[in-house]
């Protein structure tokens, strides 16, 4: 080779050793970037993976053919709010104030109500009752409404007997004792308002009702003054007048016209059906008596060793009117008495020298039954019901309406 190619070939042979070197470092840098790259790759946190949720419905298919201007909604929204206020401002300054007006009106009415009830209660407690204590033989000053309490303790089971048939008793026996109160003659001052028996209504006191009931005071008390309370300063009227409101224990299933056992007619005491009665235990009894002895009490004489003769005519209560026996005739009232029968419903069978009496019932029978008042309570009836059931046509009044002479005394 000439010398002149030599060293052009060798000049180019460097060359393309230099490109050839520079090529291969240029290799080398671009592989360490490439391996920086993945070692800085492979320092950060991995990337988090999330679920693809599915949507529990599809979302509706909203098709908006133009855009809304947000200007055009804001302007909407505005109106609204403006056109909201307007319509609810007027309604939230009138409602406030009617309603302050309706409460004043009622609370006005409330404390008028409230106010005429205790004139009415502090004018009932300061009418008292000068009762006769027949044992002791001295007059006991009672509060009236603790007064009606004891009656009511005295003439009626408390414990077994329905809530309304206390308060109708209650009614009752208040009734009796201000009408007692309004027509009662000088000559009984003496002696006070009233006897403590039968003879007007039995009554006990407080220590007297607690050796009555025992352990059961606390429930029987508590039970009793409820129905005095419920009924307080209430009596039964007819024409403005107070009642007399005659009451027995049971009847025989029907009440008595007034007029078939005593003498005069009494328009609200007329006989009505008490079908609740037969389930009293006092509803039937028998007394056993010999003719001699039957004899003695009623005042006759009666044929000897023979079947004496028995007729009796009825009223329409199916009570005993009159009755004939042997040749002589007695009234029913007359027999039930002299004889001590619990009623004058009673049918005689002879039995050798011996009567034998079954009688249905207990007591008179004239007014309120109490065993019956006491069936109506339980089929639901209160003690209004059963007032203007066994008094008919008689009003729910009060002791200052009816006898103000009383409370102002």
């Amino acid at each position: 080779m000439k010398k002149g190619k030599f060293n052009k070939y060798v000049s180019t042979h460097k060359r393309k050793q230099s490109k050839s070197s520079n090529m291969a470092q240029r290799k080398k840098e671009v592989l360490r970037k490439i391996k920086s790259n993945q070692s800085n790759l492979s320092n950060k946190p991995p990337r988090q993976k999330f679920p693809k949720l599915k949507p529990d419905r599809k979302p509706a298919n909203l098709n908006f053919k133009k855009s809304t201007s947000p200007w055009k909604l804001k302007g909407v929204l505005f109106f609204a709010s403006m056109l909201l206020v307007i319509l609810l401002i007027p309604t939230l300054i009138v409602v406030p104030s009617a309603t302050g007006s309706e409460l004043d009106s009622t609370s006005k009415d409330t404390e008028n109500t409230q106010k005429e009830s205790a004139k009415a209660s502090e004018s009932n407690s300061s009418l008292s009752v000068a009762v006769m204590r027949s044992e002791a033989k001295e007059v006991e000053d009672v509060p009236l409404e603790s007064y009606v309490e004891g009656v009511v303790a005295a003439e009626m089971p408390v414990s077994d007997f329905e809530m309304e048939a206390l308060k109708a008793q209650a009614l009752a026996a208040r009734t009796y004792i201000v009408d007692h109160l309004l027509h009662k003659s000088d000559s009984e001052e003496s002696d006070g308002d009233v006897s403590d028996t039968e003879q007007h209504q039995v009554y006990k006191n407080e220590t007297e009702l607690k050796k009555m009931w025992g352990n059961d005071y606390d429930d029987n008390i508590e039970k009793l003054r409820e129905a005095v309370m419920a009924t307080e300063g209430e009596i039964l009227t007819y024409d403005d007048t107070p009642i007399l409101p005659a009451f027995f224990s049971t009847s025989n299933g029907f009440t008595e016209n007034s007029e078939d056992y005593w003498e005069n007619e009494v328009p609200y005491l007329r006989s009505v059906e008490s079908p609740w009665d037969e389930d009293s235990s006092k509803f039937l009894d028998q007394k056993t008596m010999s003719i001699q002895e039957v004899e003695q009490l009623l005042g006759i004489d009666l044929p000897k060793n023979t079947a004496v003769p028995i007729e009796t005519t009825r009223t329409e209560g199916k009570r005993v009117a009159e009755l004939t026996l042997g040749e002589h005739s007695l009234s029913g009232r007359d027999v039930r008495e002299k004889l001590e029968l619990r009623s004058s419903d009673f049918t005689i069978k002879q039995k050798g020298n011996h009567f034998i009496f079954t009688t249905k019932g207990f007591g008179h029978g004239i007014g309120m039954s109490q065993f019956g008042a006491d069936g109506m309570a339980k089929d639901g009836k209160d003690y209004q019901d059963i007032v203007k059931y066994y008094y008919q046509d008689v009003e729910i009044s009060t002791v200052t309406e009816t006898a103000p002479t009383l409370v102002s005394k």
